[in-house]
Order: structure tokens, then sequence, then C-alpha cells
């Protein structure tokens, strides 16, 4: 047989698109090409295929070969094509039975010796494969695991070239993968507790509002005061994922090179530098990867130190944290991230930190106080729920305050008000929008009268608006209230105000 297929597949963002390796051996000169739009790094694999089956002991044709990556259209990219390739190769040969490539989806990247090597994005390769019909996915040992999480396909984990050929030769029998088993409380009860947390009785309040509806938070006080602290216990409190949201998160996780060999059940909690680049936090690259908002998809990112983010950084924000996804657009593509996140900001409130604080005189000027804070666009700030003072703890809070609640306590009143908000409509509070938000946020007399007044004397913005009414609506759920009463609306109004930002 002079043409032999196999079949592979190829990242788009966080989807795996199926490829057919198409592999013709001619007369002619000696040769080796790879055409089907690849990059340099699925070129590359014509030294890393010969020197591979060279080396687990078949022999390469000498003879004009050439390979072609169908849909020619579709960009590959990355290494996982040696081994669907080096089989293919081998079945013109006759050493591997054409027939057994027919149902199985094959990925791995060969190392020189005959090895293999993992790939990135192993469970969205397994969800491509079983949308695609194929029975079975080969791919290597170290990526089994996590590709056996989505279920519904076949999966073997295989360690060398001659190890694959033996398996689709059925000269050996290779175990099928099974889907390790994750605690889901595991990530929970390790998770830094709100018991540790002295004093700041309000801005616990209102991270507990945000966990709740999932709403983003500004936090801004002298340094010392907790803000990373209580941010850092956020995670204790959210509910753990649902099984929709695991196989979102952990394909995510896996398309960037981070999976963890099984489903991921905790929420995710990202913390990127200051320093971070753009394409760092949104996502892209040459070789488009998911950036910091995305692998905190349906969980915390949380930047410290807010202002000092390159302004240019922090403005490709203001997408995903309306639209909840990223959208990346390069010559070759366009590809979208999803990006539903809770955004947890914190920042002091002048440059030296101490505007404001009573115990401590702030060096300065307010032109530069104006400037710190004039870092932060407008727009961006537009998209945030809650802004909270961390004022400086008092001795009695430091030595011997109230004993704090702990971060299980709090987590059930969240899961509670979670739980509310997806029995009514589908989804936490902070996604409403449109009719489901005049439904669930309707508010009658003295509400309705508070909150006119509110929009003439704070200068609400549209967006604003519904914000506010999205907050007012989960404080409702944390209460167990049917309707926004006027103390629910009066809390969200109020964490729409704050000392250190007037704007």
């Amino acid at each position: 047989m002079s043409v032999c297929r196999a079949q592979s597949l190829t990242l788009s963002g966080i989807d795996a698109l199926p490829v057919e390796v198409e592999v013709d051996v001619s007369a002619g000169l000696p040769g080796f090409s790879i055409v089907g739009l690849p990059d340099a790094a699925v070129q590359e694999a014509r030294e890393r295929v010969k020197v591979a089956i060279s080396n687990s002991g078949y022999k390469f044709p000498t003879k004009k070969v050439i390979v072609n990556l169908a849909p020619a259209h579709l960009r590959k990219e990355g290494p996982a094509f040696d081994l669907p390739i080096a089989l293919a190769v081998l079945a013109v040969s006759g050493a591997v039975p054409a027939e057994s490539l027919k149902d199985a989806g094959i990925v791995g990247e060969l190392s020189l010796d005959g090895g293999l090597r993992g790939v990135r994005g192993a469970l969205c390769m397994a969800e491509g494969a079983r949308r695609e019909g194929l029975q079975r996915l080969v791919l290597p040992v170290s990526n089994a695991n996590e590709a056996a999480s989505i279920g519904g396909v076949k999966v073997y984990g295989i360690r060398t070239l001659r190890e694959a050929v033996d398996f689709l030769c059925g000269g050996n029998e290779v175990v099928q993968a099974v889907a390790e088993e994750s605690d889901r409380s595991e990530s929970v009860e390790t998770a830094e507790d709100f018991a540790d947390v002295a004093g700041q009785r309000f801005a616990r309040r209102a991270l507990e509002v945000a966990a709740s509806g999932g709403h983003n938070v500004l936090m801004s006080g002298p340094p010392g005061s907790g803000k990373t602290m209580l941010a850092r216990r956020l995670p204790g409190i959210l509910p753990p994922l649902t099984l929709d949201e695991s196989i979102q998160v952990t394909k995510v996780h896996s398309a960037a090179g981070e999976g963890k060999g099984a489903l991921i059940h905790a929420r995710p909690f990202r913390a990127p530098h200051h320093t971070i680049s753009t394409s760092g936090l949104a996502g892209g690259g040459s070789n488009p990867r998911p950036g910091e908002v995305s692998l905190a998809h349906h969980g915390v990112l949380f930047l410290d130190e807010f202002p000092e983010f390159n302004r240019a950084t922090l403005e490709v924000l203001r997408q995903p944290l309306e639209d909840g996804h990223v959208t990346i657009s390069r010559v070759a593509a366009t590809l979208s991230y999803p990006a539903r996140v809770t955004l947890v900001c914190s920042m002091n409130p002048c440059p030296c930190g101490y505007a404001g604080d009573k115990r401590r005189a702030c060096r300065c000027s307010a032109g530069q106080i104006e400037r710190y804070q004039g870092r932060i666009s407008g727009p961006l700030l537009d998209r945030i729920d809650l802004f909270v003072d961390v004022p400086r703890l008092t001795r009695q809070e430091l030595r011997g305050g109230e004993a704090a609640e702990p971060s299980s306590v709090i987590r059930e009143r969240v899961a509670a008000a979670r739980e509310t908000q997806t029995l009514r409509q589908g989804v936490p509070n902070s996604t409403l929008a449109g009719a489901r938000l005049r439904e669930a946020c309707a508010l009658r007399g003295d509400s309705e009268a508070l909150f006119g007044a509110a929009i003439d004397r704070m200068g609400l913005t549209g967006r604003s608006h519904d914000r506010v009414l999205r907050v007012a609506r989960t404080i409702a759920d944390l209460d167990g209230a049917g309707e926004i009463a006027v103390e629910h609306l009066a809390e969200a109004l109020n964490y729409r105000r704050s000392s250190f930002l007037d704007r």
C-alpha cells in the first residue's frame, strides 16, 4: 500500500479539531516532506520520526515520503503529530496494519530513542476524539489519566513507539487508562481559613457577598491591613465546581500544559505579578495559549498592587470581565478562551500607602495621589461591583479581638445562596442581564424610591446601575429573601462608595 492514513487532533483554543495524517511513499529520490500548513515544530518532526523509527528497530523507507496534514487550511502546531506520522509511515511499510489506525486518535511527541513525551491538551484531545466518534485514543502514558477523565472514549497510554506498534498489531495488551478519583473536599479543607483573619468585619462581609454572586471586588487600605490575607482566603468559601465547570476548567489548564492528571474540582486562584505582559494576562503569543484570566476561569483572579500593573495590560480585562471570554485574533486563526472570573484587586490609597490613615501621616501630595489612582481607568473601575476600605487594625483586634467565623461556616451560606441563584435563573447573579436582570431584581415601594435618589446623587452609569442591582440581589439571597428590600439595596449602594476612590 502506497498511501496510509492515521487520525490525529490539534488544539484550537481549548477545543481539539480532527486532523488526518496521510502518508504516501513513492519511487524517486529519497526524501521526506510535510505539507498541510505545518509550523516549525511540525516540520522538525521529519528528523525526530526518522531517527525514532530507526532506533526502535524498524527501517525507514528509502523512497520519496510525503506527509499531508488535512485539512490544509488549518494551521498545525506543536510536536503532537510525531507519533501518528511515524505509525502511518510504518503502516505503509507493512509494520502496522492499516486497518488498526482507522478508529484510533493518535497524538504524541517522539524522542530520538523512540520514547514518547507528553503533550499539552490531552483532555481536550479526548473530548475531540469522543466528538469525532473515534473508539480509541492512543497517547503518551504521562497524559493517559488526564485524558481518561473525560470518559466516552477508550484511552491507552503508551511509553514507546515500539510499544505502540505492538499494541496496534495485537501483540501486547495495554491496560486501558481509568480516570483517577480526586477528592472534591481536599482543596477546600486545605485552603487558608477566614478564622485566621483578625477584625475587618466589613471586608469579610464584602468577600462573602462577592463569593455568593461571583462579583468583582477592589480593596484598598494601608500596608499590613490584611488585604492580601483576605483575598487568599476567598477560595476557601467558594462552593466546589460542578461537573461541567470542572471539565471546562480542566480543559483550559490542559490546553496551557498545566493539566493535573485528573479533573480539577477546586476553583482556580491565580495571582500574577504586576510585571506580567499583556499576552500573559489575556493569552496569546506566537503560539497562542490561555492567559491568567482564562486559567482563573470559574475561579478567582487576584491582582495585588493593582495600580502597579501596566495600564495597557489592565485594559485587556475590560472585554472578558463583561463577556466572560477572551478573543484572540491572529493572521492564521481567531481563538476564543473562556474567562468567567471573580476579579479581586488590592491597592494602597496612595504611593506611600497611608492616605486617610488615622495613625500615620501621608507624605504624598494631592497631585501624586491623583496620578496614582488615575493609573486605573474609569471604564475598568465601572466593571467592579464592590469597593471596600480595609483600615489599619486596632490594638484590640490584633491582640484580643473576638473569634472570627471559620471558612466552613461562611461557605455554607455561600453555597446556599448559589443554589438559590441556580434554581431561580441557572447562573450566578453576576451574569444577569436584560430581561432576566429586570425580573430577578425588581424593586418596589421604598426600594425603588431609594434607588432613584441614589442614581441622581451618585451619578451611576448604566453599567454600575446594573451592578448595584446584582449585588443587592445577592445580599437578598444571602438573607433568604424573595424580594430586594431597602436594607439589601442600601448595603449594595454602600459598596459603591469608598473613601479612597471618588470617581
